[in-house]
Parts: C-alpha cells; structure tokens; sequence
C-alpha cells in the first residue's frame, strides 16, 4: 500500500490502460501548467526521461510519486518569483530566479531564454516551460564544467564535443 492514498489514487486514473505504468500522454493529463492546458509535451518527456529509471518510456507509481514531488518542489518555486501571481513569469521574474540560483547572465541571454521558451508570444514563459528552462539550463551548466576543468568560464573544444554535449542534454 502506497504512503500516499490521494496520490495511488492519481496515478490509477493516468494509468488508463491500468498497465501500473504510466507514459507522457497519460502523464500529461495529470499535469497542469496553471493554465488549464496541458503541460508542454517536450517538458512531459524531459520529465519522463529523468525519472524513468529503467529506460522503458514509461514510469511506475514510485517513479510517479518522485516526479510529483518534483514537480511540486519546482511549482513552489516558481510562485515565489511569480510576483504578480499572473501564472507566468517574465523577464523581469526570470532573471530574478536565475540570479537567486546563482546564474549571473545578461540580458540578451534573458530575452533569448524568453524568446525561446515563451509559447504564446506574450514575453513571459509558464510553469512547465520554465521547468523545461530551468532544467535545461542546470544540465548544459553541469556538461560544460566537465570541461571547464580550471573553473574560469572558458571552455575549448572540438566540434563534435560539442554536439555530443548538446545532444546528450537536449535529447530525451
């Protein structure tokens, strides 16, 4: 019996074909980006890649249950740099969380990162989108101190390196 009733309960409703796992369609429906619409697929699979622990595609209610954590964890976080309460953040917020994270960045990386990961085309990203950022951007951070072994900010390498790098990161 699981810790968590309410949470069992969840997973059995997404797990629509009652198969004890669940995969992104099914995960899909049981998130919310706040706006009543679905998370962004490409942030579900992020998800999903990051929790499946053993690489089926899919994941269990244990898995689930870390995911939701999670996801809850990064919700609470959004809402403390969300300070108009409008369910996005922009630049402004952003910049604010990035920088409370320990990321110094200009702005250009900022109207980038918006321009990037902003849906709608209202300068400002949502929930899901910014766990996509986020996650993304804690990940290429972590592929380039690999080779920044000098801890300058400055890294030299080959092309393909590179792209391995990218591709490692960027490719659920």
């Amino acid at each position: 019996m699981p810790n968590n009733q309410w949470l069992y309960d969840v997973f059995r409703r997404v797990d629509r074909d009652s198969s004890g796992e669940i995969n992104a369609d099914e995960l899909q429906s049981a998130l919310s980006n706040g706006t009543w619409k679905p998370f962004n697929p490409e942030t579900v699979r992020m998800m999903i890649g990051m929790f499946d622990r053993d690489h089926s595609g899919t994941i269990n209610y244990q898995e689930f249950s870390q995911l939701w954590k999670y996801v809850t964890d990064w919700l609470n976080c959004f809402r403390s740099f969300d300070r108009d309460g409008s369910g996005n953040i922009d630049k402004h917020e952003l910049k604010q969380a990035l920088t409370t994270f320990g990321y110094r960045l200009t702005d250009n990386f900022y109207n980038v990162a918006i321009r990037k990961f902003d849906r709608k085309g209202a300068g400002s990203i949502y929930f899901d989108d910014f766990i996509q950022l986020c996650v993304l951007l804690q990940s290429l951070t972590a592929s380039f101190r690999y080779y920044d072994t000098d801890q300058d900010g400055v890294i030299t390498i080959r092309y393909e390196d590179f792209l391995g790098m990218v591709f490692n990161v960027c490719i659920v």
